[in-house]
Parts: structure tokens; sequence; C-alpha cells
């Protein structure tokens, strides 16, 4: 989890959130297989680095990347309270935001509307689009890890079944 460690431009963006009491309880909280807050953090700092390449706003996208996910939620959750989160958690974590720190306009945007087109929240500006992207693109990886191999053991069980058929 060391990845943006070196990158001092980046932590001088983003220190005050990371030592933030209120945003370090997401460290707790599970999500596509690791914490909230590594989510978050990996979503903030690829975009970060893809938004300069990009000459796009890439303090906001860094800022507004690392608050995305930025809503507390029981460490216990049912699956259905989890799939609830999915269209709630934008419009949380935007008050967690402005409750926490000053956030700018384009900022609000890239939290409220990650989750287009789930949540109905069209994003304005291209940072908005970019955090939305690479928040998917993290989110997928992150997922296909964490069920990789409940998927991998049903595939070996599944071709065990076929083989026994055959014989």
């Amino acid at each position: 989890m060391n990845f943006y460690k070196n990158d001092y431009e980046y932590i001088n963006i983003v220190d005050h959130i990371l030592n933030n009491k209120s945003f370090n309880k997401i460290k707790d909280i599970e999500h596509h297989g690791i914490t909230r807050y590594e989510h978050s953090l990996k979503v903030s700092y690829y975009a970060y680095k893809i938004a300069k390449i990009l000459h796009l706003d890439y303090e906001k996208v860094a800022r507004g990347g690392l608050l995305h996910d930025f809503y507390i939620s029981p460490l216990e959750r049912t699956q259905t309270y989890r799939f609830k989160e999915t269209f709630t958690h934008p419009k949380k974590a935007v008050n967690n935001a402005k409750a926490n720190f000053l956030i700018s306009e384009m900022e609000e945007d890239i939290i409220k509307s990650h989750m287009f087109p789930i949540y109905l929240s069209l994003p304005k500006y291209l940072e908005s689009w970019l955090v939305s992207m690479v928040d998917k693109v993290v989110a997928t990886k992150e997922f296909s890890q964490k069920i990789g191999f409940k998927v991998s053991y049903a595939a070996n069980l599944y071709l065990l079944f076929l083989i026994n058929m055959m014989k």
C-alpha cells in the first residue's frame, strides 16, 4: 500500500484528508475485499496520475477521488444493506466530505457522480468522468481478486463434475 508514498506532490495535496480522524474511520470498513480506505487511495492516486498526463485539474481529482467513498457504514452488513448502499452512498459521501472539509463544486461533483449511471448524477466535468471510470476499473480488479478463489474453486468443481460425467 506504499505505492504513493514517494510522490510528495500527491501527499501534499491529500495529506490533510489522510490525517483526518473522521476519514480514517474508513480504514476498518471492508470494501471489495480490501478496506474502503485502501480502495479510495487507489482510485485517488491512479486518477491523479492520469489527470496530470491529460492536463486536467489533478489536485481536485486527487481530493475528490479520495473522498468518493467517504461514508461510514456498519462493519457487519447484510447483502440487502450493501445493495441499498450502492444507490445511497454518493450522497452520504458528499455530506461527510462537506462536514469535514472545504470542497469545491468540482470535488462535490466528482464524489456524487462517481457511481454514474447506477446513481443518476451525470458528471459535469472531465475530472468527474475520469474518477468514475478509474473507480470502476479499480473496483472490478478488487472484486475479481476477492471472488477469484471462489470462481476458480467453482470452475474446478464443475470440471471435475464434467470429467466424471464422461466416464
